[in-house]
């Protein structure tokens, strides 16, 4: 078939949609559809482009309906709700992070979707001190301590968290189970994966993980502070001990 050919029939199926108002509704939703799906090409987030997709899927669902197109809306109607449950999942998450933040608390509830559970025998070591940290890990239940430091963990805490963002990936203690003990960890591959989908997500991890940091600096402060005073109400050298007698 020439050009011209092609061109004759274009006119032809334009000018008949265009006598049809249905026909017309339905191209102009395909183009709105269509200017979505480019805009979530250009998108770098992931949380505008799920609400582009729903969008766009919305749009599509519409065309196939109007114009008929069954396919179309077969394989929309079928991504819409796929769509939906992935933006509304991800903005449950962000919304826990945000109270979690808001509350001071640091205990992962906002990671546990996306841990996986392991039980510990009495006296298991989870990392040694020196071993490259590889995960990020929560205790569920059990009694934990941190060997070098002598530090409980308390079940719903993270831990192992510093050594998962420092430079050199190194443990700095051991953590090892006083009794049976039950983690949930995250291996840095998802914890990047769930990181990187949305910034407004990542930030509050940061936060949460800088409110620990700022929690133990305010404990090793107090901790001097201590000693300072103790060691301040010790006597002075010298002033209880007997006089020394020269000859």
């Amino acid at each position: 078939m020439a050009l011209t050919d092609w061109w004759t029939l274009a006119e032809a199926q334009l000018a008949a949609a265009m006598a049809d108002p249905r026909q017309i509704a339905a191209l102009l939703v395909a183009a709105v559809a269509a200017v979505l799906v480019v805009i979530g090409a250009i998108v770098k987030t992931i949380m505008p482009l799920r609400w582009l997709l729903v969008a766009s899927n919305a749009c599509f669902v519409l065309y196939g309906a109007l114009y008929p197109s069954y396919m179309v809306l077969l394989l929309h109607a079928t991504l819409l709700p796929i769509n939906v449950w992935r933006a509304l999942e991800m903005l449950r998450l962000t919304r826990r992070v945000l109270r979690a933040a808001d509350a001071g608390d640091t205990s992962g509830v906002w990671l546990k979707s996306y841990m996986k559970r392991k039980r510990l025998a009495k006296g298991s070591v989870v990392f040694a001190k020196g071993d490259t940290a590889d995960h990020l890990y929560m205790l569920v239940e059990g009694d934990m301590e941190l060997v070098e430091s002598g530090r409980r963990v308390e079940p719903g805490r993270v831990f192992g968290e510093i050594a998962f963002f420092a430079p050199d990936r190194r443990r700095t203690g051991t953590a090892r189970c006083r009794t049976a003990c039950t983690v949930l960890r995250i291996d840095e591959t998802t914890f990047r994966q769930v990181y990187y989908q949305d910034p407004s997500f990542g930030f509050e991890i940061v936060r949460l993980i800088t409110s620990r940091l700022t929690a133990d600096v305010h404990g090793l402060e107090n901790e001097v502070a201590r000693l300072k005073q103790a060691l301040a109400a010790l006597p002075a050298q010298g002033q209880t001990g007997s006089p020394t007698h020269t000859p």
